[in-house]
């Protein structure tokens, strides 16, 4: 529905990487201002995508992945790619890392269903680069309990980063934080909810940089 509000928040932001969930990645454009299509999921009628700055990044490998599969998945709304992955080379600082785009299962689901997910995604990412600075974004669907979320996700060696204000407000039921980040070797230096659009969930702007380079500014 925010599809024809992307090249406006690419150009007002300055965005280097753009990750998006339930999309028409069918009606996608290959180019998005100075943003180019790193790829795209196939087999969902919600998609996933992940832009990027051609000027500046190289990608390298560009992988989706099927997690484990909710009661809502197999029967209502059938949804076998819920993470895609680029691994990318960054000519600024001579460094890759892993971006990532993320949907978890519906709220219909069991927060351990999600959970599930989160952590065979890290598990996904950490096979195309073990060491590699990553940062995951997307819809979570875990807007209650993020504290204990966090100590699961600490386990695995991932932080979770939480934006300064709501993410889902369209309904008084279902109110909170959907949309956040998780990263490893990165160092997220804010994350801010943007203003709301067409879109039921509102936008999320994350600055972030590998600790690599962060250790040498």
């Amino acid at each position: 529905m925010a599809s024809a509000e992307l090249g406006g928040l690419a150009e007002r932001h300055d965005l280097d990487l753009l990750c998006l969930q339930e999309c028409d990645t069918k009606l996608l454009p290959a180019v998005l201002g100075d943003l180019k299509l790193a790829d795209a999921t196939k087999l969902n009628r919600l998609g996933l995508a992940i832009y990027y700055r051609e000027s500046r990044f190289t990608p390298l490998e560009t992988k989706t992945f099927m997690l484990k599969k909710s009661l809502h998945d197999m029967i209502a709304s059938p949804t076998h790619e819920r993470l895609i992955g680029t691994r990318f080379f960054d000519d600024e600082t001579g460094h890759e890392f892993i971006a990532a785009s993320f949907h978890a299962a519906p709220l219909t689901a069991t927060n351990s269903l999600r959970r599930n997910q989160i952590k065979a995604a890290h598990a996904s990412l950490r096979e195309m680069g073990e060491d590699l600075p990553t940062v995951m974004v997307g819809d979570y669907n875990y807007p209650l309990f993020q504290k204990g979320l966090g100590k699961h996700i600490g386990k695995t060696g991932y932080d979770l980063s939480l934006s300064d204000r709501r993410t889902y407000t369209r309904y008084k039921i279902f109110t909170g934080h959907f949309d956040f980040v998780t990263s490893v070797g990165m160092a997220i230096e804010s994350v801010e909810t943007l203003p709301i659009g067409a879109s039921d969930h509102l936008p999320i702007l994350v600055n972030a940089a590998s600790i690599a380079k962060a250790a040498a500014a």
